[in-house]
């Protein structure tokens, strides 16, 4: 995949996320990404902080656990500001 057609999130854009919540419900998210965060040993999560269609909850943030995404729609998008320094080289062997 070429540099033109690489897609990803990006910090400081809005997002909102619709997940599996409590039994068959689901959760919409909807606010500012700020990034990916380990949980535990094995997961991986989305840090949204929630806008004001949360009412209380704004400004707070929520963790979305990647496998219970189902849909992901894009708001804003803020330009990614890290310098993509890939150069094919995945990992060292020494």
């Amino acid at each position: 995949m070429n540099k033109e057609n690489k897609m990803e999130l990006t910090e400081g854009s809005e997002y909102k996320i619709l997940s599996l919540g409590a039994r068959d419900n689901m959760l919409e998210t909807e606010g500012i990404f700020k990034g990916f965060i380990n949980i535990g040993v094995d997961e991986t999560g989305l840090l949204m902080e929630l806008n004001h269609k949360h009412g209380e909850m704004a400004g707070k943030t929520r963790i979305v656990p990647l496998h219970v995404l189902l849909a992901i729609d894009i708001l804003k998008i803020e330009e990614n500001d890290k310098k993509d320094d890939d150069r094919g080289v995945s990992h060292y062997v020494g």
